[in-house]
């Protein structure tokens, strides 16, 4: 098979022949329709996730046809269209029996911890409590999107932070995760405020009917989301996983507010110096989240197939050649919109 393998830090991936995987006895093996370029896969080519070894194949936002199915799947058959969540939770343990499947001690994470969905194949193991069939008619494109970014803000809303219709929602960086979580909380019934460096991305997400939008380069464009807001949000999304937003997040809240960490804290950034006299005197509350447990997909795809248009999401599709420059877009203000591969020949 093809596959786009990573074999030094800030190195050109290489369209690689690689054996084709092994059928896990638990797991399956999946054709790759469409695989998403993600922030978090930006941090495996700069070095910046201890968890990774090299040469790795990166990729963890995925959808598929299974073409191999392991000895001990109930559930799957060949020919079925499926999606995965990025962590691939064992089932088994107390964390995943109470529901908390991000947090198994015995994950496994396609693209980190094992070989990725930049290729033509993909192994997924522990299938029957992970995979989700693809609903009829949905564009792979847009449902590989769904494995990391939509999952994560959908989760960070409703499962971490409890957007309640009618509050004001500030999200703090407006790419793939962050405009999905404006997009999320629009169809939640609350009020959406999108901060960001890049006005063309501002202009994007207005257009798709954010109610504001705030420079992030302006003079105080904290004081702007409390002026649009009336007096603060009442819930932030952080979406970039670095200080400056981080703040940013905290200090736009109104008293008793929640800001949310969806963005990834990697390498410089995992230890920040943050305002904690804003968090006690406002007495806020700070979430943590991480992905999506796999059980949670019936409730997000019911939204979508309720009327919530998450294809404008989609900027470019590409082919694995693509992915080098597509990762190398993330070291600045990256444009409006995600790549997804859909062309694994080339």
């Amino acid at each position: 098979m093809k596959a786009a393998l990573l074999t030094g830090y800030r190195s050109d991936l290489e369209i690689s022949d690689l054996p084709d995987p092994d059928c896990p006895r638990d797991g399956v093996v999946l054709e790759v329709l469409a695989c998403g370029i993600c922030r978090s896969d930006w941090h495996v080519w700069v070095g910046a996730d201890p968890d990774v070894s090299l040469p790795q194949v990166g990729g963890h936002e995925y959808c598929g046809v299974v073409r191999a199915v392991g000895a001990d799947v109930t559930r799957w058959r060949v020919g079925d269209r499926v999606i995965a969540p990025f962590i691939l939770a064992c089932g088994g343990c107390a964390d995943c029996q109470a529901g908390n499947q991000t947090i198994c001690a015995d994950q496994v994470v396609p693209g980190f911890t094992a070989p990725g969905a930049f290729a033509e194949q993909i192994a997924v193991p522990r299938a029957d409590v992970n995979l989700t069939a693809l609903p009829e008619g949905m564009d792979p494109a847009l449902a590989a999107a769904l494995g990391c970014r939509v999952t994560t803000a959908w989760h960070a809303l409703t499962g971490r932070a409890a957007l309640r219709p009618g509050e004001w929602l500030a999200v703090w960086g407006a790419g793939g995760v962050g405009l999905a979580a404006a997009l999320i909380g629009k169809a939640l019934g609350a009020r959406v405020v999108v901060a960001d460096l890049v006005q063309e991305k501002l202009d994007h997400a207005l257009s798709l009917g954010i109610d504001a939008a705030v420079n992030a380069g302006g003079a105080d464009p904290v004081g702007e989301v409390r002026e649009i807001t009336g007096g603060g949000a009442d819930l932030a999304v952080e979406a970039l996983g670095i200080a400056p937003t981080t703040i940013n997040a905290l200090k736009c809240l109104r008293k008793l507010g929640r800001m949310v960490q969806v963005g990834m804290p990697a390498g410089d950034h995992a230890a920040m110096r943050l305002p904690w006299d804003v968090v006690y005197s406002g007495q806020l509350a700070i979430y943590g989240t991480r992905g999506m447990p796999a059980w949670r997909y019936p409730s997000l795809l019911s939204l979508i197939s309720g009327g919530l248009d998450l294809s404008p999401m989609i900027a470019r599709r590409v082919t694995l050649s693509d992915v080098t420059t597509e990762l190398a877009a993330f070291d600045g203000p990256a444009p409006p919109g995600i790549a997804v591969i859909t062309d694994f020949t080339r």
